[in-house]
């Protein structure tokens, strides 16, 4: 005996409905906009995102860099790892805290700032600059409310 599904109600949200799907599938665009840069400059989009941040603040500890960019620090090492390997930062114990590895960039990593194309993805975007910095704001303050919510949950 066959069975069939009810046909979906007409005011059923669609996927193109959910605000969670829009940010991931923008996320999965952004990659690929993002692809020919980053492989112009060897590095992959989480390595580039660190080399941002201590551009930002230079000389993080690892725990203060990894809350910035939301990463545990068993996934920041090995990135941290392959960087300096690629000689775009240092990883020193701190003198003050042996327990504390201090990370800096070195001439070769504050040197990528340059050839980095922010400009281009704006561009890219289609938004006008000051639309540009509203999403990118509204999307960080959703974040911040998404993780300050599920903080409470726990």
């Amino acid at each position: 005996m066959m069975t069939t599904q009810p046909p979906p109600a007409s005011d059923a949200p669609k996927l193109a409905d959910f605000l969670c799907f829009s940010i991931y599938s923008a996320n999965l665009a952004f990659g690929r906009a993002y692809k020919p840069i980053l492989e112009e400059l060897g590095v992959t989009y989480t390595q580039w995102i660190v080399i941002v941040a201590l551009w930002e603040e230079d000389n993080q500890n690892v725990k203060a860099l990894g809350e910035k960019l939301f990463l545990e620090s068993n996934t920041l090492t090995p990135i941290l790892k392959k960087l300096e390997e690629l000689g775009y930062l240092r990883r020193q114990r701190d003198p003050a805290d042996e327990r504390q590895v201090m990370i800096s960039l070195t001439e070769a990593g504050r040197h990528l700032r340059e050839k980095g194309a922010q400009r281009t993805l704006v561009a890219a975007s289609g938004l006008a600059p000051n639309e540009f910095d509203q999403v990118q704001k509204t999307v960080a303050r959703l974040r911040d409310n998404l993780l300050e919510h599920a903080r409470h949950q726990s």
